[in-house]
């Protein structure tokens, strides 16, 4: 019995110790991908600062035939709604927040009860190419009940995997989309 008790007891600690470090643990979380495409920002910039071109490219865009889009809006008051049977692309929001033509893009990310992000687009000239870099940005705790922070802290760690495949699927698009645009 003894033994048992034993076992509840570390079983108990090593659990106080994993609830208590999600809450130590950073609950920022930063998705970065890059790839260099040979054509000039100022090629690029308009595939990726209009959303009705997004479609285009975006990983996400033939996963549902069936999902619904609109893009109210242009320029920097932009926004594009989705909804989605297909738990894969959800329903959201995602609004521009800052324009600098060729160079910048950031985006307002809203995915309702899975949280909101910030996202962004540099393009850096380089010889004849550009390097896009795509980067997302977010808080895995904001807006979550206080005794789910901890487990959102570690569903954190997982999103680089899970939004990185994505981001670099998307880069290759658009890579793929100027090649054929360049033809």
């Amino acid at each position: 019995m003894s033994r048992l008790k034993r076992i509840l007891k570390v079983s108990a600690i090593l659990l106080s110790v994993v609830f208590v470090m999600g809450f130590i643990l950073p609950g920022q979380v930063h998705v970065e991908r890059k790839i260099r495409i040979n054509a000039q920002p100022q090629q690029i910039y308009p595939l990726i600062s209009n959303f009705k071109q997004w479609e285009r490219w975006s990983p996400w865009a033939d996963i549902d035939p069936n999902a619904e889009f609109s893009v109210v809006g242009w320029g920097r008051k932009q926004t594009i709604y989705w909804s989605s049977d297909d738990p894969r692309v959800g329903q959201g929001s995602q609004a521009f927040v800052s324009l600098d033509r060729p160079k910048h893009i950031e985006t307002y990310l809203d995915l309702g009860a899975q949280g909101t992000a910030n996202v962004s687009f540099d393009l850096t000239p380089s010889d004849d190419a550009t390097e896009v870099t795509w980067a997302f940005d977010t808080d895995v705790r904001a807006g979550v009940p206080i005794y789910l922070k901890p487990l959102s802290t570690y569903l954190g760690f997982t999103l680089d995997s899970m939004i990185g495949k994505d981001y670099e699927q998307g880069l290759n698009n658009l890579q793929e989309l100027l090649r054929r645009l360049d033809k």
